[in-house]
C-alpha cells in the first residue's frame, strides 16, 4: 500500500508537441483533431486505477499560463512528463537545455520530482528514438523512464500514464541505482531486515516453508511448488551461492534473495519489490511508517501497560531463535544479533544490574522478559516501536495485540484486589541506608556481590518475578531520589506500594521515614512498608519521639520488616511488598494480622464478616463471594506471617 492518497501528473513541453492531444486521446480513446490550447484538469477515479489511487492529469500551456503558474504546478506535481515531438529536433534539445534544468531549479535537491520522457508523434517517423533518450536517463537520475507515443495512432497512451503513476507509487530512485545497476544501500538494509525476520529458524537460509509464509504475507496468494523451484533455478543459474544446496533446506541465501529483488527491477517489475517493502511497513523513503511504529493506544491516568500473552509468546520465540547455543542465556553477540533488525539497542549497559543474569552478565530468559516488562510499564511506546522493528507484524496485524491496558486503579481500590501482573514499588530512604542493596536483592544479588559493581552502571530500577498466593507477578523496585526539601512529585508518589528504608545503626535514619510518610503517604491510599536495613549490626535507639514499631502501630502500618543481604537474600520481604500491592485498601486487615499474628483472630474476623453477609438475603451472593475472597486473602497473609516467624 502506497503512502500516496492521490497522484498528480503534470505534462510540460514546447508548444505544438502534442501534450493536450495525449490527454484528449486518453479520455476519448480516439484521436481528437480539434483540441483546445490547454486541457482542463482530468481526474481519474481510484476504482479504475490499478493501484486504487485517484489520479489528476494536469496540462500546461504558455498560451494560457505564465512562468509563475508553471513553478506552482511543478511544486504540486508528483511526477512530470516532459513531452517532445519525435520529428522535431529542437523540442528534443529543449528537454535537456530547458525543461530538466528548470524542473531541477524549482524542486528540492533531496526530493527530486520523478520525470518521464515522452517522445510523442511516433507515427511520423520510421525509426526508434529510444537510444537517443538513454544518455539523458543516465545523466539525470530523476528521469525514471522513457516511452514513445502517438496521440494519432493511440500508441502507448494508457502505458504513458501508467508509467507516470508507477514512477510515483513505485519510485525507482529510493531502491535502485540504474548507473551502478544495483540496489541502493537503504534498500539493501531494508531487505536484509526482511530476510532476517522471515528466516524463522535463524539458519541464514529461506527454506521453502519460509518462502511460502513470506509469499502469503506480501502477495496474499500461495506460490506453487513448481514455480518456486523455477525461481530457485533462475537465481542459481545467475548466482552460484544464491541458493544453498548443501543443507537439507535447499533455500535462498541472503545474496540470492537480494539478487532476486534486483532481477524483478531489471525485468520492469519494480512494483513487486515495493509490494514486499510495503508489506513490511516501509514508506517511500524506506523508513518504517509512523502508524507502524506509533499505533495509537489509549492509557488512562489510573491505568498501566503490560505485555499480553501474545506479546510474551513472540518475545520468547525471539529469544529462543537467537539463543544459538541453547544455553538459556543471550551472550553479548546473540543479544546484538537479536536486535540487528532495529536501528538501535533499546537497552543500555545498566540492564545487567536491572534484571537476572548469569555470573558473566549474560541475560537469561527470565531477565529478558523482565526487562521487556519494565520497558512496557515505563515507556510502552518504546516497546511498540521495537516490536515493529523486530518483526511482530509478520505474525500479527498490529503491535497493539502485544500489550494490554490494566483497569483504572480506582476500581482496584474499590474491589480491594487488583488484576495487574506488574507492581510498581517506590523505594525511598536517606543516603547510605542500603537502597542499592535492597534493589539488587530482588534479582538475587547479595551485599558482597553489590560491592563489586560499577556504580556508574547501576540502575535506579530492578525487576523480577515473585510469587503472590501461588501466582507469578512482577515486582519493580524504583529508587526515588529525594530532594533536599523532601518534596516528591506526583509521579514519584504514583506507585502500587512504597518502601521507606532506615538504617538501624544510624540514630537519625528513621526520622526520614516518619517525615516522608507523614508528608506524602499518610493520606494517600498507597500501601506503605517500613524496612529496617543493616540488621546484621546491633541496633541503636532512633532519635525520634516514637520507636519504629510504635510508629507503625500508631498509623496501622505493618511492623517494620528486617532486611539484610550480606550472604543470602531473604526473598520473603519482596513477597510481602508484592502482596500489599496485589491487595490494596486492606491496610488495616494486614496490620492487625501482622500485629496479632493470631489465626484465631482471623477466623473470628472472617466469621463476623460471614454472619453480616448472611443477614442480608438481598446481598447473599455478593457477600458470599466476598467472604471467599477475604478468606483467601487472610490465608495468604497468614502464610506470610508464618514465613516471617520462621
Amino acid at each position: 500500500m502506497s503512502s500516496k492518497e492521490e497522484v498528480r501528473i503534470l505534462l510540460v513541453g514546447d508548444a505544438g508537441v502534442g501534450k493536450t492531444s495525449l490527454i484528449m486521446a486518453l479520455v476519448s480513446e480516439e484521436f481528437v483533431r480539434e483540441v483546445p490550447a490547454k486541457a482542463e484538469e482530468i481526474i481519474i477515479p481510484a476504482e479504475v486505477v490499478p493501484d486504487n489511487v485517484p489520479t489528476h492529469i494536469v496540462d500546461f500551456s504558455y498560451q494560457d499560463q505564465n512562468e509563475e503558474d508553471l513553478v506552482e504546478e511543478i511544486k504540486r506535481a508528483d511526477v512530470v512528463c516532459i513531452i517532445w515531438a519525435s520529428n522535431d529536433e529542437d523540442s528534443f534539445e529543449g528537454v535537456t537545455s530547458v525543461w530538466l534544468p528548470f524542473i531541477r531549479r524549482n524542486t528540492e535537491e533531496d526530493q527530486r520530482t520523478p520525470v518521464i520522457l515522452v517522445a510523442n508523434k511516433a507515427d511520423l517517423i520510421e525509426y526508434s528514438v529510444d537510444e537517443a533518450m538513454t544518455p539523458i536517463i543516465n545523466d539525470f537520475p530523476e528521469v525514471e523512464a522513457s516511452i514513445s507515443s502517438s496521440a494519432k495512432s493511440l500508441k502507448n497512451i494508457t502505458e504513458l500514464f501508467w508509467y507516470a503513476q508507477k514512477a510515483v507509487l513505485h519510485p525507482q530512485a529510493p531502491i535502485y541505482n540504474p548507473e551502478e545497476k544495483e540496489l541502493t544501500r537503504s534498500c539493501k538494509a531494508a531487505l536484509e531486515r526482511i530476510f532476517k525476520i522471515c528466516d524463522m529458524d535463524n539458519d541464514q537460509i529461506l527454506s521453502d516453508d519460509e518462502v511460502i509464509v513470506f509469499q502469503r504475507k506480501c502477495f496474499e496468494v500461495p506460490i506453487q511448488p513448481h514455480a518456486l523451484e523455477e525461481v530457485k533455478q533462475t537465481v542459481q543459474s545467475h548466482l552460484a551461492d544464491g541458493v544453498d544446496i548443501r543443507g537439507p533446506n535447499y533455500g535462498f541465501t541472503l545474496k540470492g534473495f537480494l539478487f532476486l529483488m534486483e532481477l524483478f527491477i531489471e525485468r520492469k517489475k519494480i512494483e513487486t519489490v515495493w509490494t514486499v517493502l510495503r508489506a513490511f511497513g516501509y514508506d517511500d523513503k524506506l523508513l518504517l511508517r509512523k502508524d507502524v511504529l506509533e499505533p495509537k493506544l489509549n492509557v488512562g491516568v489510573g491505568s498501566t501497560t503490560e505485555l499480553s500473552h501474545e506479546g510474551v509468546q513472540f518475545l520468547t520465540s525471539l529469544f529462543e531463535k537467537y539463543d544459538e547455543d541453547c544455553d538459556g542465556m543471550l551472550s553479548p553477540t546473540e543479544l546484538t544479533n537479536l536486535f540487528s533488525t532495529c536501528p538501535r539497542l533499546p537497552w543500555g549497559p545498566d540492564v545487567n544490574n536491572t534484571v537476572v543474569t548469569n555470573t558473566s552478565g549474560w541475560i537469561s530468559l527470565q531477565g529478558y522478559l523482565a526487562q521487556w516488562t519494565l520497558t512496557t510499564l515505563l515507556e510502552y511506546k518504546d516497546t511498540l516501536e521495537h516490536l515493529a522493528y523486530l518483526g511482530y507484524l509478520y505474525h500479527q496485524d498490529s503491535t497493539l495485540s502485544a500489550l494490554q491496558v490494566t483497569r483504572d486503579k480506582k476500581i482496584d481500590l474499590q474491589k480491594r484486589q487488583t488484576a495487574r501482573n506488574v507492581f510498581r514499588c517506590h523505594v525511598l530512604g536517606p543516603k547510605q541506608v542500603g537502597k542499592t542493596a535492597f534493589l539488587q536483592g530482588l534479582i538475587g544479588r547479595n551485599l558482597r556481590y553489590v560491592a563489586t559493581l560499577n556504580r556508574e552502571q547501576l540502575s535506579k530500577f530492578t525487576i523480577n518475578t515473585v510469587q503472590v498466593y501461588g501466582q507469578e507477578k512482577y515486582l519493580m523496585l524504583h529508587e526515588v531520589d529525594v530532594a533536599w526539601s523532601d518534596m516528591l512529585s506526583p509521579t514519584e508518589t504514583n506507585c502500587d506500594v512504597a518502601c521507606l528504608l532506615y538504617d538501624v545503626t544510624n540514630p537519625r535514619s528513621f526520622e526520614f521515614c516518619a517525615r516522608m510518610y507523614m508528608k506524602h503517604f499518610l493520606d494517600s491510599r498507597v500501601p506503605t512498608l517500613i524496612v529496617a536495613c543493616k540488621v546484621e549490626h546491633p541496633e541503636v535507639r532512633q532519635d525520634y519521639n516514637l520507636t519504629p514499631k510504635a510508629f507503625c502501630e500508631k498509623f496501622k502500618l505493618p511492623p517494620p520488616q528486617r532486611f539484610t543481604c550480606i550472604d543470602k537474600v531473604n526473598r520473603d520481604i519482596y513477597v510481602k511488598v508484592a502482596t500489599m500491592a496485589a491487595y490494596p485498601n486492606l491496610k488495616r486487615l494486614v496490620h492487625m494480622l501482622l500485629v496479632h499474628q493470631n489465626p484465631v483472630w482471623l477466623e473470628e474476623r472472617l466469621s463476623h464478616l460471614k454472619d453480616a453477609a448472611l443477614s442480608n438475603d438481598k446481598r447473599l451472593i455478593k457477600y458470599g463471594i466476598g467472604v471467599v475472597t477475604l478468606a483467601g486473602i487472610g490465608f495468604l497473609v497468614y502464610k506470610i506471617v508464618e514465613k516471617y516467624n520462621k
